[in-house]
This record gives structure tokens, C-alpha cells and sequence, in this order.
């Protein structure tokens, strides 16, 4: 609470209002507003005896405390609003001060904003905190489990890889099988869910597997040439989970378990003799596993995919082409070796190590990031 009867003593006694703000540890345009006041209601030190604090405060404030009355927020529209990208109760308090200036009511201050926030969400069982926006993210994994097809020839079972993707805000998911989880079939699973999904996320979470992350680390781990490339093409930023720290992508995880049971266990007895074939059938029972029913809350993964559709990044005019990254040193003739063909590169580069980029149509030469 101001101290009201401090400020005009020591005033009176010649001290100036910047030591007096220091004094009380309150702002010089407080100071400057009780002074203000105390002259326009002619109130000067000594007070009288018989004025306590509490009459002193209505003396000088008593007419505007009571034309100003408290606006209480609509708490479901703050708690619609954090579900947007970006939002935060900090940037809604703020706003919510606005409208009360403009209606001359008076503001909850940040603390009773939050506290009241709090309440309402325990009533309605609201989530506190929303920790997956809309479009933010995409999470990616290998499941533990692998399906099989039968080798038409001498009958073994040949493994494959399942692949899944999930948007941690809808919960929809994206599966598909590889007979290895090598870098090609890393890429081209991403390449296939941005497709599927019909759009990009702003960041991408994969584990610290060898095919997405070269060098695994607490702080600063070193993402593949190639995924970073294909982070760039999409728009996308590649955020790693830490080193033994699964929760940072539990959504991807815990689908992983679900879908294990729904698609790879419950395939388990039918036969298949091309991956086509077991793409097929995986690609039918993950629509009914998107449109199966939540249990808490109305609707499934698919009707709440299509209210996070909108916030997607849009996908590039063509799809990333998968490309390998080598290191090559210019020889004397100008010339780099590469998968035993040879290229000539300027002169002024002699004995120089560049970089060599190799896709399907195209060769390309960098150094130092410059073509």
C-alpha cells in the first residue's frame, strides 16, 4: 500500500521527490500524483490526529475509487485464444487492460489474472497450459515393432521398417512401411507425411538417430547435411530431442504403442508379398485409427486435423529431391573425382576440398557453401 501520510511529511521537510521515491521504493510518478492531489484537495502536513490512513487515501482518491469498478475477463475466451500460436496469458493480460481502460473500469493486476485464469480452468477442466499449438510441430520415430512380407520365392519373412509422424496438437498420424531405415528411406518418409499432411510444420522433432542427427549431443547436437537440407526446402526447423529424452516427443511416443497394436499386430496373421501390398493395408487401418472416436473430449483425429489444417505451412511448388552430400579435393587437372565419374571445376580451386552435392539429375559443386 502507498504511504500517503509519509510522502507529505517528507516533503514538507524540503525533500525532493526523486529521494522520496527512493525512500519508499515506489515510482517518482506516484509521488508526483499524491502531491498533485494532496494540493488540488488543499491536504498539507501536520495532519490532524484523528485522520487515520484509510480516510487519508479517500481524501485524496476517494471519488475515483469509487467510479471505477473491476472488469473480470472472459476466461473462455482466454482460454480459447492460448490455443493460438504465439499467445501467451502475459500478451492477454495486456490486452485485457486495454478494453478496461477503454470502458473506464479498472484492470486485475497480472497476479489475480492468472490466479482467477487458474480457477477457471480447474472448474472446467481446461489445461492449464496448451503445450502444443496448432501447425507448430511434427514428430517423428521409427516404431520398435516391424512388420513382415513374405518373400514369394522361398517363403521367409523379409522385415520393414514402420515409419510414423504424428501433429501433437490433433493427434493424426502418418505411417508407412521401408525395407530399411537408412537416410533414403528417412527422407522420403518425411517427404511422403509433408504430402500427407498436405502441409509443413515449424519444427520437426526426430530422436538422435544416426540417420537424422549426425552427432548426438546435450546442447548443440549436429544435424545431417542432407535432413538439414530437407528442413530448409520445407521451411522447417530441425529440433532434436535430448540425449535419452523420449518426453520431449511423447505424442510420436505414445502413438508409436498405439498404433503397434491397431496396424502391426492386428496385420499380424494376414500374408503380404510386396510392400505395396502392406503400405495398402496399413494406409486402411490408419484411417480408421484417425477417425476413431477420442474418449474425453468430441470429435477424433481426423475432424481435429482438419481445424489444424489451416495453420500448416504451405508445401514447396515441387517436393524435396534426395541428394548425397560427398567431399572431393580438386587435382592438378582441375578435375574432382566422384562414384568414378570425373567433373572439372574453375582452375582457382586447385587442391582446394569442396563439397559435391549428387541427386538423381543433377551435380553440384560448393565451397564454402558458395556454388
Amino acid at each position: 500500500m502507498t504511504k500517503y501520510r509519509e510522502i507529505l511529511r517528507l516533503f514538507s521537510q524540503g525533500i525532493s521527490k526523486r529521494n522520496i521515491a527512493e525512500s519508499l521504493k515506489c515510482s517518482r510518478s506516484t509521488i508526483r500524483k499524491v502531491l498533485g492531489k494532496a494540493e488540488a484537495e488543499n491536504i498539507c502536513w501536520p495532519l490532524p490526529d484523528d485522520l487515520s490512513d484509510r480516510m487519508l487515501e479517500l481524501k485524496l482518491f476517494g471519488k475515483q475509487t469509487r467510479t471505477l469498478k473491476r472488469m473480470m475477463p472472459d476466461f473462455e475466451y482466454v482460454h480459447q485464444e492460448m490455443g493460438r500460436k504465439g499467445v501467451t496469458l502475459s500478451l492477454l493480460w495486456n490486452e485485457y487492460c486495454e478494453a478496461c481502460r477503454m470502458e473506464g473500469s479498472r484492470p486485475l493486476m497480472y497476479t489475480q489474472f492468472c490466479h482467477h485464469y487458474q480457477e477457471y480452468a480447474a472448474k472446467t477442466k481446461a489445461t492449464l497450459r496448451i503445450h502444443h499449438k496448432p501447425g507448430d510441430r511434427m514428430e517423428v520415430d521409427w516404431a520398435g515393432d516391424t512388420a513382415f512380407i513374405q518373400d514369394n520365392i522361398t517363403g521367409k519373412p523379409i522385415p520393414v521398417y514402420v515409419f510414423v509422424a504424428v501433429l501433437p496438437c490433433s493427434g493424426y498420424a502418418y505411417v508407412e512401411g521401408f525395407f530399411s531405415r537408412g537416410l533414403e528411406s528417412w527422407i522420403n518418409a518425411h517427404v511422403n507425411a509433408y504430402q500427407f499432411f498436405q502441409g509443413a510444420t515449424r519444427i520437426l522433432t526426430p530422436d538422435n538417430l544416426k540417420t537424422g542427427v549426425q552427432k548426438a549431443d546435450w546442447y548443440s547436437p549436429v544435424i545431417n547435411k542432407t535432413y538439414h537440407e530437407m528442413a530448409e526446402h520445407y521451411g522447417t526447423a530441425v529440433i532434436p530431442t535430448g540425449v535419452r529424452k523420449p518426453r520431449e516427443k511423447a505424442i510420436v511416443e505414445r502413438t508409436v504403442g498405439i498404433l503397434s497394436t491397431w496396424i502391426i499386430a492386428a496385420l499380424r496373421s494376414r500374408l503380404f508379398f510386396s510392400l505395396f501390398e502392406l503400405n495398402q493395408a496399413m494406409r486402411r487401418k490408419l484411417d480408421e485409427f484417425n477417425k476413431k472416436p477420442f474418449q474425453k473430449r468430441k470429435g477424433c483425429r481426423e475432424s481435429a486435423f482438419a481445424e489444424e489444417r489451416p495453420f500448416l505451412m504451405p508445401l514447396p511448388d515441387r517436393p524435396f529431391e534426395l541428394s548425397t552430400w560427398k567431399i572431393a579435393t580438386v587435382q592438378i587437372n582441375y578435375h574432382i573425382a566422384v562414384d568414378k565419374m570425373y567433373y572439372s571445376v574453375p582452375y582457382e580451386y586447385i587442391k582446394y576440398k569442396v563439397d559435391v552435392r549428387l541427386t538423381a539429375s543433377i551435380v553440384e559443386v560448393f565451397y564454402q557453401n558458395l556454388p
